[in-house]
Formats: C-alpha cells, structure tokens, sequence
C-alpha cells in the first residue's frame, strides 16, 4: 500500500480548515450531535465481539438500530445477515455494506474497554474474540450514516438497502447473503458502497482506488506422496519430503517467471507437515498455500501452474501415476475487489469537497481479501466501491513518518481505531457522497 507520507506536510493545515467547517456544514452538525451516542455503541460493540458464523447478538442488535431508524428490516438472510430497506421517494438505490465478525485474537490494546470475552467458534473450539478488523468500526460508522442520512432525508430522493453482513472473515457471508436472494428479494440497487478502516492511514482522511484495490484469495492444499522407509537406506525410497522441498523452491518461479510483471500475484506456502521421526522417511508430505492476484486470468494461470510443477516433479522422481501430487483449491475463493472507477470518481468528489483535497487521497491496492468484491460479481452486474476509512492516530501516525515507530495493522491483537475522528470523517464522508450520488441527474 502506498504509505501516505505527504499527509504530516498538510495534516494540520486541511484538519484546521476540516474544523472551521464544521458549524457550517448540515452533514456535520448532524455528525456532531451524533457522536456520544455512537460512542456508547462504538464501546459495546468493541466490548461484545462474535466470531464469524456466531454473530448472533451482533446481529439482533443491527437489526434493532434499523427499525429505531424507520427501516423495513429482514433477519436470517445467509445466516444471520440482516438488511434494511428505507424507502424517501423515487430514485436510485444504494447499497451500503458493514460486516460483523470478529476475530479469534486476545486483545492488546490496553483500552478499558478491551474485550475480555472467551467464547466458541463455529466449530465449538474455545477461542478469545477481538474486533481486531476494525468490523465495530465499521459498524459505527454504518449505523451513524444511515441515521445521518435520515436526518438529512429532504435533501435528498431514493431507496437505502443497508445490509450487515456476517462472516467476511471466513469469506462465506456475502455469498450466503446472495445466494438467500439479497439482489431478488429486496431492491436492486444501483451501487454498492462500503468501508474499511485502515491501520495505515490517518485518521481524518479516506483511501480510495478506482480499480481493483483488493486482491483476490484461495487457499490451495497440495498432498505429495512418496515411498517411505527407513532413513538409513533412502535409496530404497522415493523421499516425500525432498519432493516437497523442490515444490517450494519450483512454485517460486510462478510469479517470477511466469506471471507478466505488472500484474501483481502472490505464492506462499504458509506450512509444510510431514514425518514423524527423525530416521523414518514418510510416505506424504502435505503443503498448504495461501494465493493472491488481482485477475482471473492471473489466478488460472497459478492454478495450471501448480499442477503442471507438481506433477512434473512427481514423474521426475519415478513415482507411478497414482501417486502424482494431489492439488485442491478450498471453497473460500475471495474474488478481487473491482471498485468501479466511474463511481469512486463520483463518490470522491463531495467527499473533497466536505474534507479537503488533501485528506482524500489516492492509495495503492494491497493483496488482502475482502469479500465485498463478490457484490460486484453477481449477474446483476452491480457497480461497487470500497474505500480506506483512515483510523491512526494523528500523533502515532507522525511519530511512525518521523521516527519509524511501528503501527498495529489489521489482525494485531493492539490495532484499534482513533474513534472520533475517525467515526466524523467516515460519517461525513459516506454521507455526502451518498446524498451526491442519490440526486445525481
């Protein structure tokens, strides 16, 4: 991700403007009278985390907010997905996604309002929970959105489909939520928005890329099998655990000699398992590997790839057909995010507008997933868009410019957002590019 070093030059000047502003601007003053509220929301969320596939109370409590808002609300779509409708006359339909999860990580952070919750899983394994993605971030700010937009409903005509979605860590809610009939049974909307707070960028400023800023995900096991026997008499055995280590070394020309340089992919092998003692050469050896790219083209041409690699070291070593590498790629396939550049151009305009060039920035994609993309990847052809919500500190993000302190990212058992400000600048920001895009000719 492009590391936004220009910002501590005009930090200060475009946040002294940002805050002149303030009491001038409606969206704002809606803002400000929302901000104790939606700290006490902010704090029982952060203190009350659900783990993917168990967002049980998390989801009442969405579902409680909406109808408090004048929102038409369904529950249990895809799980426990739940999605409100508000309807203020005619005109476009927009999307506006938070999820739910948390995840399996105890907290760091130091706050007083750290979660100490151990809970189980979805498989019933006892594990602590965090919201260490920031998904109570991002459902503050959903929530503070919908309502500010409410407030504001004269200026502006159209449907708000407000979904909170469960499970985008384990990368099934937005499926389960399609596939439940999100686009056939509510109404269609025009486009799709969401955020996602950012543990790079400061608070007070929203990341946009009008392109894929997301990478796209699988995880793909490979089985290698061989003819075991004892250590002392390796001649006597085809080696499981050198036909492994080859294929770690022979992946590795993938991306480098295979995929065009300019389109950005990622092999890794994130564990190999194999043997039992030190003078016993196994019979298998098992890798398991985590996949990212920006295209499907790029993602075919992987998948080939690992099976002709593998297979090519299996007949090189002598082993018969039946024992060729086994290749599976998992079912948690996470699409690319594809923001639509047509609306990132529009969204980002009243977003500069409201908070300044400067705290507006253009950022690089990275090689995280994000299920999100996969609203944009339906047969309803539905334009999208995902933007950073910056959530450093102001001072911890100057100090890690100046003196290369070490920031908490995503999935960091110390990550937590700078609330208030963060929670003005993604209110503000959504809203006006919402109300925008709503009265859009």
């Amino acid at each position: 991700m492009q590391r936004p070093t220009l910002l501590i030059l005009f930090t200060s000047l475009s946040l002294s403007l940002f805050s002149q502003n303030i009491s001038k601007n409606p969206i704002m003053e809606t803002v400000d009278n929302q901000i104790k509220k939606a700290k006490e929301i902010y704090i029982d969320l952060h203190q009350s985390p659900e783990l993917s596939l168990m967002e049980f109370k998390t989801a009442k409590k969405m579902a409680a907010k909406l109808a408090e808002l004048g929102f038409e609300v369904t529950t249990n779509i895809g799980g426990n997905g739940v999605v409100g409708v508000f309807k203020n006359g005619k005109g476009k339909t927009i999307l506006l996604r938070t999820d739910m999860d948390a995840l399996p990580i105890k907290e760091n952070t130091g706050l007083d309002f750290s979660s100490r919750i151990i809970t189980k899983d979805f498989e019933g394994k006892v594990a602590p929970a965090m919201h260490a993605c920031g998904h109570d971030m991002h459902m503050t700010t959903w929530l503070g959105t919908l309502q500010a937009l409410i407030s504001l409903k004269k200026e502006w005509q159209g449907t708000i489909v407000a979904i909170a979605q469960p499970a985008e860590e384990v990368s099934g809610g937005s499926n389960a939520m399609i596939a439940d009939g999100l686009f056939k049974r509510f109404p269609k909307p025009d486009y799709a928005l969401a955020y996602h707070v950012s543990a790079e960028l400061p608070s007070g400023t929203i990341g946009y890329y009008p392109g894929a800023i997301f990478a796209g995900v699988n995880s793909v096991d490979i089985q290698v099998f061989g003819q075991g026997g004892h250590g002392a008499m390796p001649h006597t055995t085809i080696d499981p655990v050198v036909l492994a280590s080859r294929i770690v070394l022979d992946i590795q020309t993938i991306v480098s000699r295979e995929i065009n340089p300019v389109h950005p992919a990622v092999v890794t092998v994130g564990s190999i398992h194999g043997g039992t003692k030190h003078n016993i050469i196994p019979d298998q050896v098992d890798l398991q590997l985590t996949v990212r790219f920006f295209s499907d083209e790029t993602y075919n041409k992987i998948l080939e790839a690992l099976q002709r690699i593998t297979k090519g070291i299996a007949i090189s070593s002598g082993l018969p057909k039946e024992k060729w590498p086994i290749v599976k790629t998992s079912n948690q396939f996470t699409p690319p995010v594809v923001n639509n550049a047509e609306l990132v151009s529009k969204a980002i305009q009243p977003m500069k507008k409201l908070l300044g060039d400067n705290n507006v920035i253009q950022v690089e994609p990275l090689t995280v997933g994000e299920d999100f993309g996969k609203y944009g990847r339906t047969e309803e052809n539905i334009p999208i868009a995902l933007f950073w919500l910056g959530g450093v500190n102001k001072t911890k993000y100057q100090d890690h410019i100046e003196n290369g302190t070490v920031l908490p990212g995503l999935h960091n058992a110390a990550f937590f957002p700078d609330f208030e400000p963060s929670y003005k600048t993604g209110v503000s920001a959504m809203t006006s590019a919402m109300i925008q895009l709503f009265n859009e000719k």
